[in-house]
C-alpha cells in the first residue's frame, strides 16, 4: 500500500503547478522587462534628448534598487506573510512602470526606475520561497522548473520584443507592456496564492544588518557595473567601489554571527553543507552561463550586424533546448540527485559553448543554432537543479531566510560574469587593433558599438576574434562548476531500496 501511494504523493500536485503559475506570472514581466529595456537604450537616448552614459542609468539605478530590497525580502514574508510581501512587490513594480510610461525626462525615468527595481528585486527570492514551501523537499526539481521558464526565456524573448516595440511603437510601450501582465499577475495572486506562515519573532527588523548589507550589495553591484561600462577593472573609482562591497560584506558576516536568528539574514545556514555547496554552485553557475549570455545577442549585432529582433529569433534555439532539459531535468534531479544532474548539464554547456570559441564573421548560423540548442540544454540541467539542490536540506521555517542569500549570490554572480567577460572581449580586441595598428576609442560595450559600419570589412574579423577569445573564458568559467557540482547531493532512485519507505511526517 505504501508503494502504490508513494509515487502519488511525489507527483507535483494541482495546488503546487498553481502556485508556482501564479509566480511565473509576476517573474515573467521582470525577466522579460530587463531585456527589453537594454535592447531600448539607444532609442530613450534620443527621444529624452539625453547622453546613452546618462541613459545608462536607467539600467544602472534599477540594477541598485534590486541589491537595496534583497535583504528586506526575507523579513518581510516572516513579519507579513509570503502573499502579502508577493501582492506588494508586483504591485510596485507594476506601478513603477506605469510610472516610467509617464515619464516626462531621463531624470523622472531614473527615478520611476528606482521605484520599479524596489519591486522587482523581491519577487525572485519571494518567488523562490513561496514555491519551495509549497513542493517540499521531494519535490523541488520539477517545481524549480516551473520557475526557469521565465529566467531562461528571459534573455531569449527579451531582445525580440524589445526589438518590435522599439521598431513599430513608441518607447513608452516598453513599460507599459508591464501593466496588464502585472494587473493579472496581482489578481491571480489574490485569488490562488496561499497566505503561508508568519514567523512571530521576526517582529523586529534588524536595521543596521539592512544597512550594512544593502549597502555592500549596491557598491559591489554599482562597481561591477563600472568594470563592464569601462572595459576593466583597473580603476580607482572600480576598485575603491568593489573594495568597499567586500569590506562591507565581511563586516556583515560578523554582525550576522553575533546577531544569529535575528539578523536580516542569517550567514550561519551556510554551515549546513549542501545549502554552502548550493550557494557556490548557484554563484559560479551565474558567473559563467548568465554572463555568456550578454555575448551572445553582441555577437550576433556587432559582427554580424542583425538588429535586435532577429538576434533575438537566432537566440531561439537556445531556450528551446533549456525548457527541453528543465522538463526531464527536474524529473531526475528529484528522483537521484541534482549531484548526479548538474555535471551532465556542465558537460552540454561547455559542449554548446565552444563552437563560439572559434565564431567567425561568416559562421554557419545553422551550426551555431544547433550549439545554442546544446547550450541551451546545459543552462536548462544546470540552473534550476542548482537552486532546488541549495534549498534540499532546509527546513520550511528557514526558507525565507535562505531565498535572498541565494539571490544576491545570483545577482553578483551575474554582474561579475558580465564584467569578467566584457572585460576579456574588450582587451582582446584592443589588442587585436593595436596590433594591426588600427586606433582604439571607448572602453567597454560603448567601444564595440562604436565601430563605424564602413570599418566592419577590416574590423570584423578582428572583432570576431575577440568574441572568441571571450567564450574560451566562459568556457573556462563553465568549467569551475564542475568543483561545488561534486558536492551537491546524490540519492539512490525511490524503491531502489528493499526496506518501505517511513509514513510522511517521521
Amino acid at each position: 500500500m505504501t508503494h502504490s501511494a508513494e509515487p502519488q504523493s511525489n507527483r507535483l500536485d494541482r495546488s503546487v503547478i498553481v502556485t508556482g503559475l501564479v509566480i511565473v506570472s509576476g517573474m515573467v514581466m521582470v525577466v522579460l522587462d530587463t531585456t527589453i529595456v537594454n535592447v531600448a537604450l539607444e532609442s530613450l537616448s534620443t527621444e529624452l534628448d539625453a547622453s546613452l552614459s546618462t541613459t545608462q542609468w536607467v539600467v544602472t539605478g534599477y540594477l541598485l534598487a534590486v541589491a537595496l530590497v534583497i535583504p528586506l525580502t526575507g523579513w518581510a514574508m516572516d513579519r507579513f506573510g509570503p502573499k502579502p510581501t508577493w501582492i506588494t512587490a508586483v504591485t510596485l513594480f507594476v506601478a513603477g512602470s506605469a510610472l516610467c510610461a509617464a515619464a516626462w525626462s531621463i531624470e523622472t525615468l531614473i527615478v520611476f526606475r528606482i521605484l520599479q527595481g524596489l519591486g522587482g528585486g523581491m519577487l525572485l527570492p519571494a518567488g523562490q520561497a513561496i514555491i519551495t514551501r509549497a513542493a517540499g523537499p521531494d519535490r523541488l526539481g520539477r517545481a524549480m522548473a516551473i520557475l526557469g521558464v521565465p529566467m531562461l526565456l528571459g534573455p531569449v524573448l527579451g531582445p525580440v520584443i524589445g526589438g518590435l516595440l522599439v521598431e513599430y511603437t513608441s518607447w513608452h510601450w516598453i513599460f507599459l507592456v508591464n501593466v496588464p501582465v502585472g494587473l493579472v499577475a496581482v489578481a491571480l495572486a489574490v485569488w490562488k496564492l496561499p497566505f503561508g506562515d508568519k514567523a512571530p519573532d521576526r517582529d523586529r527588523l534588524d536595521l543596521l544588518g539592512l544597512a550594512v548589507l544593502s549597502g555592500s550589495l549596491v557598491s559591489l553591484l554599482y562597481g561591477l557595473s563600472r568594470a563592464s561600462s569601462h572595459g576593466g577593472f583597473g580603476e580607482a573609482d572600480v576598485l575603491g567601489w568593489l573594495i568597499a562591497g567586500a569590506v562591507g560584506l565581511g563586516l556583515y558576516t560578523w554582525h550576522s554571527l553575533r546577531k544569529g536568528k535575528d539578523s536580516i539574514v542569517d550567514v550561519r545556514l551556510l554551515t549546513n553543507k549542501v545549502f554552502a555547496a548550493g550557494t557556490v554552485s548557484v554563484f559560479l553557475v551565474a558567473i559563467g552561463l548568465f554572463g555568456g549570455m550578454l555575448l551572445l545577442p553582441l555577437y550576433y549585432q556587432t559582427v554580424r550586424g542583425e538588429g535586435a529582433l532577429n538576434a533575438g529569433l537566432l537566440l531561439a534555439p537556445q531556450g528551446l533546448g533549456a525548457i527541453v532539459a528543465m522538463v526531464i531535468g527536474g524529473r531526475i534531479t528529484d528522483r537521484i540527485g541534482a549531484g548526479y544532474v548538474v555535471p551532465v548539464g556542465v558537460v552540454l554547456a561547455m559542449i554548446g559553448t565552444y563552437p563560439f570559441t572559434h565564431v567567425g564573421s561568416d559562421s554557419s548560423y545553422l551550426w551555431l543554432s544547433v550549439a545554442l540548442f546544446v547550450r541551451g540544454m546545459g543552462l536548462g540541467s544546470v540552473m534550476m537543479p542548482t537552486i532546488s539542490a541549495a534549498y534540499s536540506d532546509l527546513s520550511k521555517e528557514v526558507v525565507t531566510r535562505a531565498a535572498p542569500t541565494l539571490s544576491a549570490i545570483q545577482q553578483v554572480g551575474a554582474s561579475l560574469g558580465s564584467a569578467l567577460l566584457v572585460t576579456a572581449l574588450t582587451q582582446r580586441l584592443t589588442h587585436e587593433l593595436n596590433s594591426h595598428k588600427i586606433p582604439a576609442s571607448g572602453g567597454g560595450t560603448d567601444q564595440i558599438g562604436s565601430v563605424p559600419p564602413e570599418a566592419m570589412p577590416v574590423v570584423g574579423p578582428l572583432l570576431a576574434d575577440a568574441f572568441g577569445y571571450a567564450f574560451w573564458v566562459a568556457f573556462a568559467l563553465t568549467a569551475v562548476i564542475f568543483v561545488p557540482a561534486m558536492f551537491l547531493p546524490r540519492h539512490r532512485p525511490r524503491g531502489a531500496d528493499a526496506a518501505p519507505a517511513p509514513p510522511a511526517g517521521i
